[in-house]
């Protein structure tokens, strides 16, 4: 007997088909089911998503699938509906998200591969319980009071805890605690970056790895090679990884027994996916966690305005937050808040890079054995190179934005579609051979640093040792974590580098924070840039003031800021410490212009060979949404990206928002089944998406 099966395949976002396809098969598979599927003339990977006996195709017309990759446990039906709602959410096919969620290799693996991966990965020692549970170090009464409250399994949770106070630890407990009541239990850990798992997986393997086993931890981020990844993913869908450490896909990875997801630096926008099936990993977090009855902590010390919004306690009316606030206000040990000083450049010389106040505290900094990390949010040796004569400059021919100077290779490089070309030795408009850069990179900054710093000791009488870290200088393997390690022993006197040294590192020793060129973010156009600056500044000033043996000294610590707009409120509340201060302040602006997190948007986005043709579709797409008779939604005329183009791609935008989330999600399926329709106004356009709740605008 033959049956019918829908299965879900990956089609083109340009052919219509959304839903899964009808195959046959001699064999009843279970839903969740992987199988090899003939479409077109390729075979593809395929999930058996529902049975198809009421299919109205004639029998003959349908295909017969290849094979199951058998031994495989199906997916089952909590993920199933993950990547359901992730679909209609963020207004993707079902079969994109699903192909973006399973393991690049696992994809393109045959049936006879298959059998052969399944039986290497069969021969990997299983999880067991090889020791006693770890107690760790001993708690703050903070600490405590937080686990108290987890504890009783109150969830969502934002965790509202100071840099340093120890966030990490009660991640830990959270976890252990979880992994304990349930032989059979996993928890998902999440961080934003990859830059940040090495530290983090080291702290995670410490702990568990004696009392699960060495395998039971096991890490899922695009860093790891095709079979890595493949490996980890199945060690998580078959239950033998009991805890699982990823960046934003690990979120749609197949964990069966997910008990507690822990969402760390909840804040930071690299949890929204950029490209494809644009979700947002926080958001599907909390809608994971109540769909398996499964603890939520979202971490961070600068909380996203949407999370701290949400925490919100009762007002006058008794309407509260959908989450539960817990503050850790203060830091581990004797760990001292840093000293914010803030340096008026309008009173420095205009070719200052440090000011004198900067070079006499890093002087004492280093005179007193502490690291100083100096951070400048800019790669490169100059974002731009000029002619003074003529006014050329080192635009991309391919972008609307330049190319960035890059002294070591003595390279311009576009930072956005990859174009590099070799520095010209004069001005290719008129011959002039004195060109130069404008504004300064790390690399500007290295440099400086270095020169001033020859002529000063270690107290020890050793030279000292400048390191810069940024995308440029650890791309190749390992080059992160020997760096990394490098600052941790000490060998690292200043360090140099963009918000990926910012974020998230527990250094011990750093006694002063620099921060260059902070007033850029103040008057972006994005509404969210003083929200990201903030968080930056914050994050950046805890990295100081970590050695307890230095505060205990009363050495203390201090972050130095240099700003021509010293008297900006940001900086007040930065000086203050105070987030809250701030996030309010931000809240009440929002809501007086009817931002995010009281409005809801969504972006569609056009890309064409001419901003005419991007725009264009744009504009029917306007003609389309006024016929649906949305009332409820607001659209907003079509404009250029703020980067018109990319790799010589005109881009476009259009904005449609509404108070009601739940009107926008009404409103949006509608518009895309009217625009996919129309295929004579998708003429000339490359791709064109929707973006829900867009990170920028």
């Amino acid at each position: 007997m033959q049956h019918r099966l829908s299965v879900l395949v990956h089609t083109p976002a340009h052919s219509g088909l959304s839903q899964p396809l009808s195959y046959l098969s001699d064999e009843a598979f279970p839903l969740g089911q992987l199988v090899r599927v003939p479409l077109g003339a390729r075979e593809t990977l395929g999930v058996v998503w529902s049975s198809a006996e009421s299919d109205a195709h004639p029998e003959h017309a349908l295909r017969p699938i290849v094979g199951a990759l058998r031994d495989l446990p199906p997916l089952g039906q909590d993920w199933r509906a993950l990547i359901q709602f992730c679909a209609q959410y963020y207004q993707r096919s079902p079969g994109e998200v699903a192909w973006a969620a399973l393991p690049q290799a696992l994809r393109g693996l045959d049936l006879t591969q298959w059998t052969r991966r399944w039986a290497r990965f069969e021969r990997t020692p299983a999880t067991a319980v090889a020791g006693t549970r770890p107690q760790g170090p001993a708690l703050t009464p903070e600490q405590s009071e937080v686990l108290a409250t987890l504890s009783q399994g109150v969830s969502p949770c934002l965790l509202f805890g100071s840099t340093g106070s120890g966030k990490t630890e009660v991640y830990l407990r959270a976890c252990a605690e979880a992994l304990s009541r349930d032989a059979q239990a996993q928890v998902l850990l999440m961080v934003p970056e990859i830059n940040l798992t090495p530290q983090l997986e080291a702290r995670v393997q410490a702990r568990f790895a004696p009392w699960l086993g060495e395998h039971a931890v096991v890490s899922l981020h695009s860093g790891l090679s095709p079979a890595q990844r493949l490996q980890n993913w199945l060690a998580a869908h078959c239950g033998r990884a009991r805890v699982v450490l990823g960046t934003r896909m690990a979120i749609l990875a197949s964990i069966p027994h997910l008990r507690l997801i822990v969402v760390d630096e909840e804040h930071d926008p690299s949890y929204k996916q950029q490209e494809g099936a644009r979700y947002s990993a926080r958001d599907l977090a909390v809608w994971r966690g109540q769909q398996r009855q499964a603890q939520v902590i979202l971490g961070s010390a600068t909380p996203s305005l949407e999370s701290w919004h949400n925490s919100r306690s009762a007002n006058a009316e008794g309407e509260a937050g959908r989450y539960h606030r817990l503050h850790m206000p203060t830091r581990v040990g004797s760990a001292a808040w840093p000293r914010v000083h803030l340096v008026d450049m309008n009173h420095q010389r205009r070719d200052a890079v440090l000011s004198e106040p900067v070079l006499q505290a890093l002087e004492a900094c280093i005179a007193r054995d502490q690291q100083a990390l100096v951070l400048l949010n800019r790669r490169g040796y100059a974002p731009v190179l000029h002619c003074g004569d003529c006014g050329w400059k080192s635009d991309c021919p391919h972008c609307t934005a330049f190319r960035v100077f890059h002294k070591r290779d003595r390279s311009l490089r576009c930072h956005h579609c990859g174009f590099a070309s070799r520095v010209p030795r004069a001005c290719p408009d008129c011959g002039n051979q004195d060109i130069h850069g404008l504004g300064r990179g790390t690399e500007q900054l290295e440099e400086h640093l270095g020169q001033w710093l020859q002529g000063l000791r270690r107290p020890n009488g050793e030279p000292l040792r400048l390191l810069r870290m940024d995308a440029d200088n650890t791309r190749r393997k390992g080059e992160l974590e020997a760096q990394l390690a490098q600052v941790h022993d000490g060998t690292v006197d200043v360090l140099v580098g963009t918000q990926m040294i910012a974020k998230g590192h527990d250094f011990r020793r750093i006694g002063m924070v620099v921060v260059l060129q902070a007033d850029h973010a103040l008057y972006a156009s994005d509404y969210r840039a003083p929200e990201r600056l903030f968080a930056l500044l914050m994050q950046a000033a805890g990295r100081a003031g970590r050695d307890a043996q230095a505060n205990a000294s009363g050495q203390g610590c201090d972050m130095w800021v240099q700003t021509h707009s010293p008297q900006h409120p940001l900086f007040e509340a930065l000086q203050a410490h105070d987030f809250p201060r701030f996030a309010e302040g931000q809240l009440q602006e929002r809501a007086a212009s009817g931002l995010p997190p009281f409005m809801h948007q969504a972006l569609l986005r056009a890309e064409a060979r001419s901003q005419s043709v991007a725009q264009g579709f744009l504009q029917f797409a306007e003609t389309a949404a006024q016929a649906l008779g949305a009332t409820t939604v607001q659209i907003y005329p079509p404009v250029p990206m703020a980067m018109a183009r990319v790799a010589n791609v005109e881009r476009a935008q259009m904005l449609v928002e509404s108070a009601s989330r739940r009107h926008l999600q009404q409103f949006l399926p509608r518009w895309l089944a009217a625009l996919q329709q129309s295929r004579d106004a998708q003429r000339g356009v490359l791709r064109w998406a929707i973006d829900v709740d867009p990170q920028s605008i």
